[in-house]
């Protein structure tokens, strides 16, 4: 037997994924949601084989919550937006359906997911979810057994952390598995400048520039804290500040 939850905001979806699995009794659906916190829920407390999972969601998106999962069941993905469909297969999902799709097509899909099942190969979303496109204008983050989601304004600045990221927001810190190129690019709009190999600041927050050297600055954030400035993250950020 293979246990599935189904995760859709639309009420007719998650009707029409049911009707098409009254063909395959062989797989049992302990659970449906409407948005991504009641998925999460839901998949860390009943451990799923499998999810079927649509990616445009109030709250959170399919992709925020796949990352913040502890359990990674197999995935097919059921969306109306064809532009996921590389990213998806990226992080290893076992398919992606287009909506509106086939009970023919949905078949297929459900095949692939037995076999991998009966055959030991299931296929866990992967760490591609690291570089997923995600709202550039909020952060969502695990932190202990609560999510939180960051507006990306109240983020002073990110700093390099091996395979991670440290991000500072007021007097706190939060890790996350994510590149500094990825947030560079991310936040290239948002004010966010690349200063150091190290940095990532967003200027909203910075207060002044002082030269400590003949060709050496730092720059000071209103909190106080202190950001060292490469030479070509002190042009990028004159360039910047327009000075």
């Amino acid at each position: 037997m293979i246990t599935a939850i189904i995760i859709d905001d639309e009420l007719l979806a998650r009707t029409l994924v049911k009707e098409y699995l009254l063909d395959h009794p062989g797989i049992e659906v302990v659970a449906e949601c409407s948005d991504g916190f009641e998925g999460i829920k839901s998949i860390q407390a009943l451990q799923p084989d499998l999810v079927f999972l649509d990616i445009q969601m109030p709250k959170l998106n399919g992709f925020e919550m796949l990352e913040l999962l502890d359990h990674q069941p197999m995935i097919i993905f059921t969306t109306a937006f064809d532009e996921y469909a590389l990213k998806a297969f990226e992080a290893d999902a076992t398919d992606y359906l287009l909506k509106p799709f086939s009970k023919e097509r949905f078949d297929r899909a459900l095949k692939k997911c037995i076999e991998h099942q009966n055959a030991g190969e299931t296929k866990p979303v992967n760490e591609a979810l690291e570089n997923y496109p995600e709202s550039s204008d909020r952060i969502v983050l695990k932190v202990n057994n609560s999510i939180k989601i960051l507006s990306v304004q109240e983020v002073m600045y990110i700093e390099a952390y091996d395979d991670y990221v440290k991000i500072y927001a007021g007097e706190s810190c939060f890790v996350k598995k994510k590149t500094m190129a990825f947030y560079e690019k991310q936040l290239e709009k948002k004010g966010f400048v690349r200063i150091h190999r190290s940095y990532l600041m967003n200027i909203a927050f910075l207060t002044r520039i002082e030269q400590t050297d003949k060709d050496s600055y730092m720059s000071v954030l209103k909190n106080g804290k202190r950001l060292t400035l490469s030479r070509n993250g002190y042009n990028i950020l004159k360039e910047k500040l327009d000075i």
